[in-house]
């Protein structure tokens, strides 16, 4: 893998893993357009490392926001613990079973098969990503027809009921690739009547909780992949170390990005983004990639 892909991938991942357009349907699309094969060792190791980068780019951003809230006294910790473990067993039980229906029905008799092998196709990536589009654009017009004292009103904190829902609905997006987790979360928050700031943080300290998880699952992938020599193993260990680097770079530009449009009341352009994206997925799939 050249230098010049680990750099676009880098960054494709950092701005995608956190603004609402789904790092993963942008990642397959660009490792397709660079003829790169995503179940190589050295591409797994790279996403491990872009996920990590994306990681701390999170837990930098919002530390002083989560300080300042959760962990500003034992009562709110344990409140945000409650939260945070209630939603993601509900992630939990949600995602995996989507996983084990999708294995057991689109999936039945291929024998090794993964569920990312299904959903890294493009023309499953095009509709995830026209679903995520609507319901951040829905998300976002519903925002911003509210009347300022209405929607003031309305907004409030994040409740165990609140929580337990956006868990459910991160769930949602795991199997799907194309099916953005912030856009879905965010947005979910939004339609549920949180205050949009603290929708966001919540979201994003999922993410981190999420992430552990995930990043594990590629180690026991990569530890499972045939492996290639030590010399191209070590080149690939630097690379993706600078890869980490640049995704970390990339995901506070596109934190404050992120931030800067919801406060605005531009949320719902992620939605048209998303479903345009969706258009050009589905043509890139007619073209044969």
């Amino acid at each position: 893998m050249s230098l010049l892909n680990v750099v676009i991938l880098a960054i494709v991942q950092g701005l995608a893993e956190l603004l609402p357009v789904s790092s993963s349907a942008h990642v397959v699309v660009a490792e397709k357009l660079l003829g790169l094969d995503p179940s190589s060792p050295p591409m797994t190791l790279l996403l491990v490392m872009l996920h990590t980068g994306t990681m701390f780019a999170v837990i930098v951003y919002f530390w002083r926001q989560w300080r300042g809230t959760y962990f500003a006294s034992l009562a709110a910790f344990k409140t945000f613990a409650g939260q945070v473990i209630v939603a993601t067993l509900l992630t939990g039980i949600v995602g995996e079973g989507l996983i084990m229906i999708v294995k057991r029905t689109l999936l039945r008799g291929v024998p090794h098969s993964e569920i990312e092998d299904l959903f890294g196709h493009l023309e499953f990536i095009a509709p995830a990503l026209a679903a995520a589009g609507l319901l951040i654009l829905v998300a976002g017009l519903y925002e911003r027809r509210k009347a300022p004292v209405a929607a003031r009103a309305a907004e409030g904190g994040l409740t165990l009921g609140r929580a337990g829902i956006i868990g459910m609905v991160q769930g949602l997006c795991l199997p799907f690739r194309g099916f953005s987790r912030s856009g879905a979360t965010i947005s979910a928050a939004m339609l549920l009547g949180v205050a949009k700031s603290r929708g966001e943080s919540f979201s994003f300290a999922l993410a981190v909780v999420l992430t552990p998880p995930v990043v594990l699952r590629e180690v026991l992938r990569l530890l499972h992949a045939p492996h290639p020599a030590a010399g191209d193993l070590t080149a690939a260990a630097l690379s993706s170390l600078l890869g980490a680097v640049l995704a970390f770079g990339a995901g506070l530009v596109a934190l404050k990005w992120l931030s800067g449009w919801l406060e605005r009341g531009r949320w719902y352009l992620f939605g048209v983004y998303c479903l345009v994206a969706a258009i050009a997925v589905a043509g890139l799939h007619q073209a044969g990639y």
